[in-house]
This record gives structure tokens, C-alpha cells and sequence, in this order.
């Protein structure tokens, strides 16, 4: 199993949400989060005041899938996301060790 994380702008969560959905995939983690990378923020006015925004608003969303559709839910994550503009977010591909459900014990992939 691997843990799939995406950093994505926060207007194309519905995008890859269904996009995950028709993959097969049932449940996902969503996480507002604030970071930067290459865009490094940017200057917005307010009340006639310039300041700089260092963090800008972004949307994580994890979700843990089986061996064999981690690359149909990558290739649903890029194409659902992508705006071809700076910003678009970052995919991270981890393993996972265990996954236990905790209402009903069960582990594994039945656990997922």
C-alpha cells in the first residue's frame, strides 16, 4: 500500500476529488495548509496598505491506496490539478507499513 499526498490550489479539490472517485478510490483526507515553494508569496493591498503574503492558501489531500492503482490515482491527481501555471502543488509517494481499522480490527488493504 502507499500513502499519496498532494499539495493542490484550493479551487481543484472537487477536480481531484472525483477524479479519485472514478479510480476507484472511496475515502481521502483533506487539509487546508499554508506553504510556499517557487511561487515565494506574493504583495496584495489592503486598506491602502502593500504587504507581502509569505504563505499562500493550499489544500492537502492524502489518501491510501493498493500497489496496483497508485499510478491511475497519480495520473488522475496531475490531470485534475494541473493549471499549467506556477503554484499547481506537489505529489508525494510514500509506503505504508500497516493500516488497522479501528471500529472493526480489520488490517491490511481490507482496512482501507
Amino acid at each position: 500500500m502507499k500513502k499519496i499526498e498532494a499539495v493542490i490550489k484550493p479551487f481543484k479539490l472537487d477536480e481531484v476529488r472525483e477524479a479519485l472517485s472514478e479510480v476507484g478510490i472511496t475515502g481521502l483526507t483533506v487539509t487546508e495548509v499554508k506553504g510556499f515553494g517557487r511561487q515565494k508569496g506574493h504583495t496584495e493591498l489592503y486598506r491602502g496598505a502593500e504587504y507581502v503574503v509569505d504563505f499562500l492558501p493550499k489544500i492537502k489531500v492524502e489518501v491510501i491506496v493498493p500497489d496496483s492503482i497508485v499510478e491511475q490515482a497519480i495520473e488522475a491527481i496531475i490531470k485534475s490539478a494541473r493549471t499549467g501555471k506556477i503554484g499547481d502543488g506537489k505529489i508525494f509517494v510514500s509506503s505504508v507499513e500497516q493500516v488497522i481499522r479501528i471500529r472493526t480490527g480489520e488490517t491490511g488493504e481490507e482496512a482501507v
